[in-house]
């Protein structure tokens, strides 16, 4: 009598089991996985490069530790993680970035395979791309140090504070809760300290880059002054009136209110007010030039592209940046007739760590300077292609400030900065299969495609 129910449980609980094995199965999957996200995050955390295990054949100890120690060298924050061919790459880049939580260029090394993600704010996302086709065939050790090599020389920010500390060891003691409770003290101090650490650099950061600029909006409040002058006009000469005489009152209220600005200014993003007095002021000029000649009135147009001392525009013409397709540009009579002829423009250049580069390759900094110019509307279309509209075409840099475009990157984070989980997930999509493509990197597009 006991034989039949035996019988009829025992598929059932077969079955069941085989369903708990495959639930436990793969929940200790996941857990593995995110298990070693966490590692690789907290090693990352510690310094600049983490070698799996499982793929250690790929990058030895001593090539690693020479790869960290160029990276801590050049003060930037540059990640480098080699992991086995088979890792999951499902949302890898922005897994890892949201564990470790550090603004920077994040570069793997998956088997043979080689991908790399950063923050808009540490590369523009032309530059990863760049960078990471440049490196593809090769070695693991000769990529990685290739990669490091050409991303040093382009990462903006510093490396972040807690490479300079010893990571903690051990574990509370069992019999102290006085012990456990001076660890969480000890702990909350330290993270108050590395933020303060961390905007205090980043204030000395802003200075260094405002003093920069203010060299070059002080040659534009010069420029303009001279303008006045050789104009030469008198309230009371023959012909005068009462608009010209306007004109000319708004031109040197300009002159006086881009001082004052400029002055006041503490910050890279208070220059556009200084920028925008200045367009005012030279269209004001050409105003009063135009009703001094007997000329109809000009158009209010932005000033010329290529430098804004130039005066306001005549006209659009179509001009192509180095390495970047073809635009409309508003030009000034001088450069338009350079253009026709297949000559350079006359481009404003200013000083950068790298020497004298034109203003759209200068950084940050310039946002500003050209925002006021221009007016954010247009501004990114003009710069396509260029590192200074790499810049202001990721959301995270246009949220903050609008059409300012004043500040050093996402979401007020410099590189090697604690974002934690706030930085555009737009900068880690894809990668290593995700979202379809296939082959290697993509081919072409901002991070589209991956392996």
């Amino acid at each position: 009598m006991n034989a039949r129910p035996v019988r009829i449980c025992a598929i059932p609980l077969v079955a069941l089991l085989i369903a708990l094995l495959t639930v436990l199965s793969t929940g200790a999957a996941r857990a593995y996985t995110a298990t070693n996200i966490s590692v690789i995050a907290e090693s990352l955390r510690k310094g600049p490069v983490y070698v799996d295990p499982a793929a250690s054949g790929q990058l030895s100890p001593q090539d690693a530790d020479a790869l960290a120690k160029k990276i801590k060298d050049a003060d930037k924050p540059v990640f480098v993680a080699v992991l086995p061919a088979d890792y999951p790459t499902q949302n890898l880049f922005s897994d890892l970035r949201t564990a470790t939580g550090i603004t920077g260029v994040y570069a793997i090394r998956l088997g043979d395979r080689f991908d790399a993600r950063a923050d808009s704010s540490v590369l523009p996302r032309t530059a990863v791309v760049n960078l990471t086709a440049s490196v593809q065939g090769e070695s693991a050790k000769a990529q990685l140090n290739d990669f490091t090599d050409r991303a040093l020389l382009n990462v903006r920010g510093h490396a972040p504070s807690s490479w300079g500390t010893a990571g903690a060891g051990g574990g509370f003691s069992s019999t102290s809760l006085i012990a456990a409770g001076a660890v969480i003290v000890a702990a909350g101090v330290g993270a108050y300290a590395l933020v303060r650490v961390n905007r205090r650099r980043r204030e000395e950061e802003q200075r260094a880059a405002l003093e920069k600029l203010r060299v070059v909006v002080d040659e534009d409040i010069t420029a303009f002054g001279e303008e006045l002058d050789r104009l030469d006009f008198q309230p009371a000469e023959p012909g005068a009136d009462d608009a010209m005489r306007a004109d000319y009152v708004r031109a040197l209220d300009v002159y006086d209110q881009a001082k004052s600005f400029m002055a006041a200014a503490e910050r890279p993003e208070d220059v556009k007010a200084v920028t925008q007095a200045l367009e005012d002021g030279r269209f004001s000029l050409a105003v009063l030039a135009a009703r001094r000649a007997g000329r109809p009135l000009p158009e209010r147009r932005p000033p010329c592209f290529f430098d804004p001392r130039h005066g306001p525009s005549i006209a659009d013409a179509t001009w192509t940046p180095p390495g970047g397709s073809p635009r409309e540009v508003p030009v000034c009579a001088a450069d338009r007739s350079r253009l026709a002829d297949g000559r350079e423009p006359m481009v404003r250049e200013v000083d950068t760590e790298y020497g004298r580069r034109p203003y759209w390759d200068a950084g940050p900094a310039y946002g500003p300077w050209a925002g006021g110019y221009f007016g954010g509307g247009m501004l990114p279309g003009l710069l396509v292609g260029t590192l200074l509209g790499s810049m202001m075409s990721t959301p995270s840099y246009a949220a903050g400030y609008g059409t300012g475009y004043g500040d050093f990157g996402a979401a007020g984070y410099d590189g090697g900065d604690v974002s934690g989980a706030d930085f555009d997930p737009g900068d880690f999509g894809g990668g290593f299969g995700d979202g379809g493509g296939g082959g290697d990197f993509g081919g072409g597009g901002d991070f589209g495609g991956g392996f």
